[in-house]
């Protein structure tokens, strides 16, 4: 009987996680990444007004996705990948590694928000909101840095690459998930907020669209 494709992803889903948990080393070295870039925010502005705090934690967001996403198509070995050819198809491939970074950066943007209400303080008015919002768009940028890390992965220059692409993509998603995020600043929550969301949540769709549809033409050479 032929293994069901949500079989295969989950299958992928799994050999991440445990790839990535037996080495802790790149798992700890992002947080400890996390938590000395937030302390040296720390030490340089103490604790900022909330604009500058919300414009901090999406800028400080970007450079953790960089560097704890982006790398995922990147490590990848030329071998490796012509194993995985062979036992599962392109789209359940991409498809796996979004979901994984999508969880990992879930987990990282938690994390982020932890250390700023520690450091930084806490001005937000409505926390469960902001952490929502956060994860939403830590999920957002995984999505998209996963998709430019595997088109990166073709070629020579591959981490310039990402930073190249990245760059005009990347900025008005930005624009967005902060204009967004201010509603958890103020004190009463203000219209357009669902709007503003069905916007962010189009974007990351069209993103899994375009991977699933480009990704194939990239696997195959």
């Amino acid at each position: 009987m032929r293994e069901k494709p949500g079989a295969r992803v989950l299958a992928l889903v799994k050999k991440d996680i445990l790839l990535e948990l037996r080495q802790q080393y790149s798992l700890y070295g992002v947080f400890l990444y996390i938590a000395s870039t937030i302390f040296v925010v720390y030490l340089i502005m103490g604790q900022p007004e909330n604009e500058v705090w919300n414009a901090l934690f999406w800028v400080v967001q970007v450079f953790v996705c960089t560097n704890g996403v982006a790398k995922s198509f990147l490590q990848e070995q030329r071998g490796r990948l012509l194993y995985y050819y062979t036992i599962a198809g392109a789209k359940d491939f991409i498809l796996s590694k979004l979901i994984f970074n999508t969880l990992l950066m879930g987990v990282m943007t938690l994390l982020s928000l932890v250390i700023f209400v520690v450091l930084l303080g806490n001005p937000l008015e409505h926390f469960v909101l902001f952490a929502g919002i956060s994860c939403l768009g830590g999920a957002g940028l995984s999505l998209l840095f996963t998709f430019l890390s595997a088109i990166a992965a073709k070629a020579q220059q591959q981490a310039s690459l990402v930073a190249v692409m990245g760059f005009p993509l990347v900025v008005p998603q930005l624009l967005l998930l902060a204009r967004i995020a201010n509603i958890a600043f103020a004190p009463v929550v203000q219209s357009g907020l669902a709007q503003m969301i069905f916007l962010l949540v189009g974007f990351d769709c069209m993103i899994v669209a375009l991977a699933v549809i480009l990704f194939p033409f990239l696997w195959k050479d």
